[in-house]
């Protein structure tokens, strides 16, 4: 009897683990077809209007009825610099989790604003609940309706075949909603009216971890540095979700040799035989200089993805874009790994092995050790920055074999 009562604890414990798992993955992303949005909204506003909440003024910030805001009070020694999400009404206490970290991790000492983004209003409730759980000041924008919807230069006939073909194949593979949030995190998010006063941004998630102490200020760490984007986990991209962006990538590259620097990274998502290594930075946790994705280098790039239709008929997620941009347009010294900052998202999490780090995080065993193992972080650590010919050179490649 007492065996079988434990099997059964096991087995039930088991079905509860994976309905947890499946409920967290799934949450961020339905299967349907929608070209107008899986989460439309009965009064549509398409100017990437701001709510502004009552009391910001009581601690001293700024109105943003007008675009040139200022939302950083840079005098104190802050950077301009916010922590940004994207983030849906029903993700409410996933939001206020990740918030309640950094704040005790780390912007309970600064100060930093939050900046949260959704393609429908937020409600009441779910603007409450936010202000409730953090002292810092907390900014609600809606997205521009061109910023959210299907790319100009697909067809709606050809997204619907390659949602069907795909919806097997790959996570995500038949989701609408989820090809919106690449394209929009890819292309868009720097063009908010909220972010166009920042200098940097730290993307950020409901339902992850931050298992670390954070005893200084990493947007001051990237500027003093000169630094470009840092990150924090280096996975592989699933191959069949991509299967045209190094070859869509390369005839950018050749059209284009203008933007290609002197010195670049490439080498880390390009082998030497000009494979792509699918190796990308995980951008659910970035910090990014925001003037890297408004550069017209940049946006040249994305504009040539976009043409090419790969956000919708593959699943080419913001990820592996955002990866293989800083690899070709960045040099290694500019590309930073937050070694220090213990990460959790479903699916992949870190956390530090030297002690003196380690001794400032709460690590359960065994979510430790993934970038220690990650081929594309033991990459990222040996390989060097490469030459413009070299670049090109590895863009021609392909068309001589």
């Amino acid at each position: 009897m007492a065996v079988r009562l434990r099997n059964f604890l096991f087995l039930a414990a088991g079905l509860v683990t994976i309905f947890i798992l499946h409920t967290i993955i799934a949450k961020r992303s339905d299967y349907s077809w929608s070209p107008q949005g899986e989460k439309a909204s009965s009064t549509e506003n398409t100017s990437g209007s701001t709510q502004h909440i009552p009391g910001w003024s009581q601690v001293g910030q700024t109105d943003l009825s007008t675009s040139n805001s200022t939302i950083v009070n840079v005098a104190d020694g802050h950077q301009r610099a916010a922590l940004v999400a994207l983030v849906r009404n029903s993700e409410l206490e996933g939001m206020r989790s990740t918030i309640r970290q950094i704040d005790d991790r780390f912007n309970r000492n600064y100060g930093y604003p939050y900046i949260l983004l959704n393609d429908v209003d937020f409600t009441e409730d779910f603007i409450k609940h936010i202000r409730a759980v953090t002292k810092a000041p907390v900014y609600f924008g809606k997205l521009p309706k061109e910023h959210w919807g299907l790319s100009p230069y697909v067809t709606e006939e050809k997204v619907r075949e390659a949602l069907d073909r795909n919806k097997d194949r790959y996570l995500y593979g038949g989701s609408y909603s989820y090809r919106l949030m690449c394209r929009f995190q890819s292309g868009f998010i720097h063009k908010h009216p909220l972010l166009q006063n920042l200098d940097y941004y730290w993307r950020i998630e409901p339902d992850v971890s931050y298992f670390c102490d954070i005893p200084y200020d990493p947007f001051k760490y990237m500027r003093d540095n000169k630094l470009v984007y840092g990150f924090t986990i280096t996975p592989m991209e699933a191959a069949l979700t991509v299967e045209t962006l190094w070859e869509t990538t390369r005839h950018w590259m050749l059209e284009n040799p203008q933007f290609i620097p002197e010195q670049s990274f490439m080498h880390w998502v390009v082998n030497e035989k000009a494979k792509y290594t699918l190796c990308h930075f995980w951008s659910n946790f970035e910090i990014v200089d925001l003037s890297f994705y408004r550069s017209e280098a940049y946006q040249s790039f994305f504009n040539h993805l976009d043409k090419a239709g790969g956000f919708f008929y593959e699943r080419w997620g913001d990820a592996p874009v955002h990866s293989m941009a800083a690899a070709i347009l960045l040099k290694k010294e500019q590309i930073h790994w937050f070694e220090d900052i213990g990460y959790h998202h479903p699916g992949y999490s870190h956390c530090p092995k030297d002690p003196e780090m380690r001794n400032r995080c709460v690590c359960t065993k065994g979510n430790s050790d993934f970038m220690y193992r990650s081929m594309c972080n033991r990459r990222f650590k040996e390989v060097s920055n490469i030459n413009k010919d070299q670049a090109l050179e590895l863009a021609h490649m392909p068309d001589r074999k």
